[in-house]
C-alpha cells in the first residue's frame, strides 16, 4: 500500500494553508508536527476527503482518492480533534451507530465493539452515557470509533489530548501494536508521544513541509546545539536573555539548566548533551532562534527516499 501526495496546495482566500506538499507513505507510523496554523489539520482533512485541495493530487496505489470514493473511505479510520459526540448515547450505542455508518455487518460489529472497548479501557463504562464521560474518556471513545472497522489507513488528530500519563502510554502502545499492518498518521503537539514510536516524522511550518525523516536522523542535526550547566539562581535572567532555555531543575544550591545555543556558551562550565525531538522542535519554531543554514541543510540530507521535499 502506497499513499502519495503530489504538488498539493490549499488556500483559504488569500491565505495559503498548504503549499506544494510532496511526500509518500507506506505501512508504519508517521508523526505530524507543527505549530498552530502550520497546516496540519488542513492536510489531514484533505487526506480524509473532508476538504478538496486547490492543486495537486493524493494517490492510493496510483489512483486518485477522490475517484476511489467509497472504496477509499472503507479503508479509513479517522479521529478528529473536536469532541463532537452524542451525549445521550451510551458508549456501546455510539460505536454501534458509527459501525452502521461504516457499513459493518451487525454480528461482526457487536464482536468488534467489545474488542475496541477493551483496547481503549472503556469496557466497564460501556453502558454509561457519553455526556458523563471526562475529556480523556471522550478521547478514548473517539479512538475506539476510529479503529472500529479495522482500517488500513488510520489518521489521528491529537489522540492523547486530555489523557493522564498512564492512559497516554496505553494508547501509545496500542497504536504501535496495530500499526504493524497499517498506515498510521498522528498529528500532535505532544512531541514525546511520537518520538519513540514513529518510523518517520513530518514537520510543517507555515504550510510548507520542512522535512520528513527518521526521528533519530533529524535529532542528530542539532547534536552540538544543546548544553547543560549548573548555575546560581541569580544567573537565570542573564542566561534567558541570551539563549533559549529548554528546562530548569533546582538542585540544592544551584539550578541545572538545559539550553539551546549555536555555540558553546562562553563564560560557563557546561557540557553538550544528547538532544531530543522536543529540542529540535524548539530550535525550529522558537521566535528567538534563527535556525542556521547548516542545520537546515542537514535536515534536507536526512530526507527519506520517496519524500519529495
Amino acid at each position: 500500500m502506497l499513499l502519495e501526495i503530489h504538488n498539493l496546495s490549499k488556500s483559504y482566500g488569500n491565505k495559503k494553508a498548504l503549499e506544494n506538499i510532496n511526500c509518500s507513505f507506506s505501512e508504519g507510523i508517521y508523526g505530524l508536527l507543527g505549530p498552530n496554523g502550520a497546516g496540519k489539520s488542513t492536510l489531514i482533512n484533505i487526506l480524509v476527503n473532508n476538504l478538496v485541495q486547490n492543486t495537486g493530487e493524493v494517490l492510493l496505489d496510483g489512483k486518485d482518492i477522490r475517484s476511489l470514493g467509497e472504496e477509499y473511505r472503507s479503508l479509513l479510520g479517522f479521529m478528529p480533534q473536536q469532541q463532537s459526540l452524542f451525549d445521550s448515547f451510551t458508549a456501546r450505542r455510539f460505536l454501534g451507530y458509527m459501525g452502521t455508518l461504516k457499513g459493518m455487518e451487525k454480528r461482526k460489529l457487536n464482536e468488534r465493539i467489545d474488542e475496541v472497548l477493551s483496547m481503549v479501557n472503556l469496557s466497564e463504562v460501556s453502558d454509561k452515557r457519553l455526556g458523563s464521560f471526562s475529556g480523556g474518556m471522550k478521547q478514548r471513545i473517539l479512538i475506539a470509533q476510529a479503529i472500529l472497522n479495522d482500517p488500513k489507513i488510520l489518521i489521528l488528530d491529537e489522540p492523547t489530548a486530555g489523557l493522564d500519563p498512564k492512559e497516554r502510554i496505553r494508547i501509545r502502545n496500542m497504536i504501535s501494536e496495530i500499526s504493524f499492518s497499517k498506515l498510521v498518521l498522528i498529528a500532535t503537539h505532544v512531541v514525546t508521544d511520537i518520538e519513540f514510536i514513529s518510523n518517520e516524522i513530518m514537520i510543517l511550518k507555515q504550510g510548507e513541509l520542512i522535512v520528513k525523516s527518521q526521528p533519530s536522523k533529524m535529532i542528530d542535526t542539532i547534536a552540538d546545539k544543546v548544553y547543560e550547566l549548573h548555575v546560581g539562581e541569580e544567573e537565570l535572567p542573564r542566561l534567558s536573555s541570551r539563549w533559549r532555555i529548554c528546562s530548569m531543575l533546582k538542585d540544592n544550591n544551584s539550578v541545572i539548566v538545559r539550553l539551546l545555543a549555536e555555540e558553546k556558551p562562553d563564560g560557563y562550565d557546561c557540557r553538550p548533551v544528547k538532544p531530543v525531538l522536543e529540542d529540535l522542535y524548539l530550535y525550529l519554531f522558537d521566535d528567538r532562534i534563527q535556525p542556521s543554514q547548516e542545520v537546515l541543510s542537514k535536515l534536507k540530507e536526512t530526507v527519506s527516499q520517496g519524500c519529495l521535499v
